[in-house]
């Protein structure tokens, strides 16, 4: 008898303290997102790559900068690129360690929001030229890269978010990989860390 008094206690108290927790919430108002500059998108981030090419689909962590007008990646992710225009698993993996680190340059302009909390990013990609060694030969790709929506710099938490997308490939400037999916760099969640 004394463990179920105990109990409708514990229970009136617990239902007492979520009603009051849930009028509390809706009593405050929205949370202000502090305000950002131009200026703050600059730096070095730390982003989340999700890599999506038909049902393939792969994740890692990049690293980039942001200058004043230049998203600069000192190691832009090539695998799908050269795999799509290689075909053999093997000749592939040796052509990436031959063709080592590639360094890709994305010219944005940013515009700030009315209430001054994100930073609105169009970005005006320009074509990756590759040079793919193939048993013995290299081949130039040429990728089509594109943004189909801008990137966003949220002043919340000073995160970024965009999306890049490969649409086409020419190898040796008249043949373009057929089939060929197109390959979506999302990067969701890029964190600035300086």
């Amino acid at each position: 008898m004394k463990n179920l008094i105990v109990l409708k206690v514990i229970t009136t108290v617990l239902v007492i303290s979520i009603i009051f927790s849930l009028f509390s919430c809706m009593n405050e108002d929205r949370i202000e997102v502090p305000p950002v500059k131009l200026e703050n998108v600059y730096g070095d981030y730390k982003g989340r790559l999700i890599t999506v090419q038909g049902e393939s689909r792969g994740e890692k962590v990049v690293d980039f900068k942001i200058k004043k007008d230049t998203l600069t990646f000192p190691e832009f992710p090539i695998k799908e690129i050269v795999k799509a225009v290689v075909k053999d698993p093997i000749k592939t993996e040796t052509a990436l360690a031959a063709m080592g680190k590639v360094k890709y340059k994305l010219n944005y302009t940013s515009v700030l929001n009315a209430e001054k909390n994100w930073v609105e990013l169009t970005f005006v990609p320009k074509e990756l030229e590759l040079q793919i060694p193939v048993d013995g030969v290299n081949k130039k790709a040429v990728v089509t890269l594109v943004t189909k929506q801008k990137g966003y710099f949220i002043g919340l938490d000073y995160t970024l978010r965009f999306v890049l997308a490969a649409e086409k490939i020419t190898v040796d400037g008249t043949t373009v990989v057929s089939p060929f999916e197109a390959i979506y760099y999302n990067f969701p969640y890029c964190i600035r860390i300086n």
